[in-house]
């Protein structure tokens, strides 16, 4: 069971690595000292999906399968929306993980090949992708979660090299949003909402919108970013005020499924091409289909 933080972000690259890099030599693992370093690249500790729903896993038995979500990649420049995307489409692929999916787990990895070529990150991160695959391709599951584990933090490095800290602190809290979107779901399910405290963290969603308060102006601007904390302040408020039964406590959780799997619509609906607010050179806008995603094999 794959227990990394941030599964966000180490699925994200380590997937689109294969048809970027296909040709890339074998991946040169971490030292020490680069680990110990990354480890601590975040102001704030947020439990991974991968630890949400292994938490889940063991409260309930889910059917993962009905989970799985056939999400593409919205056309866009924003480069915060595809950091949103990016949280996204890496829960949705833990999903994948979970319910044994691998020809599911290479579709979102062709996905987030276009979002890897948009933000510019996928050179730099050569190598794992053709062992991904393999695993995924073998049902090697366990294989896979360890490499996509010993992916982390050299996501992380390079993103924060690139000067794009702010992002994965959007990447990580879109990702979150996911897991408690399927998360939810898997507790709603049941007559008595097993697995509710899994997700009773209302001081978590708190700390995720004050972390979404300290992006520079340029970002809180933007309306994603602005529903996205919106949300997690409506969650926290949520999850402080539902009460102990499964009675008074359902209502609540499926307000907090509804506004969770509604806003992970909205940052994966197309917004075409546009100049982002940081002002910065942006790659041709992420567009799904045969020009840039490869066919899944049969």
């Amino acid at each position: 069971m794959l227990t990394g933080r941030h599964f966000a972000m180490l699925v994200f690259v380590a997937l689109c690595c294969h048809e970027v890099c296909a040709e890339s030599s074998v991946p040169i693992p971490m030292t020490e000292s680069q680990k110990l370093g990354a480890v601590f690249l975040d102001n704030l500790s947020i439990p991974s999906p991968g630890e949400v729903f292994a938490a889940m896993n063991s409260k309930s038995h889910p059917n993962w399968v009905t989970l799985i979500s056939s999400a593409t990649a919205p056309v866009t420049s924003d480069r915060m929306q595809l950091a949103l995307v990016v949280g996204v489409l890496a829960a949705n692929g833990y999903i994948e993980v979970e319910a044994r999916d691998g020809q599911q787990v290479k579709n979102t990895g062709r996905e987030m090949i276009s979002v890897a070529k948009a933000l510019s990150v996928s050179e730099h991160l050569m190598g794992r992708g053709n062992s991904l695959m393999e695993f995924a391709e073998n049902e090697a599951w366990d294989s896979l979660a360890d490499e996509l584990e010993a992916t982390e933090n050299e996501v992380k490095n390079t993103m924060v090299e690139r000067n794009d800290r702010d992002l994965v602190t959007l990447t990580s809290a879109a990702a979150w949003l996911r897991g408690l979107d399927a998360a939810t779901a898997i507790v709603l399910e049941t007559p008595n909402l097993d697995g509710i405290s899994v997700i009773t963290q209302p001081e978590l969603a708190r700390n995720l919108a004050a972390q979404l308060n300290t992006l520079p102006a340029r970002m809180k601007k933007s309306v994603l970013v602005s529903k996205l904390k919106l949300t997690l302040e409506e969650v926290a408020l949520l999850l402080e005020t539902m009460g102990s039964t499964p009675e008074t406590q359902r209502p609540n959780i499926q307000r907090i499924h509804v506004a969770s799997a509604a806003l992970v619509k909205e940052i994966l609906a197309s917004t075409g091409a546009k100049t982002t607010p940081a002002g910065r050179a942006t790659p041709n806008p992420v567009r799904t289909g045969a020009s840039n995603i490869a066919s899944p094999k049969p």
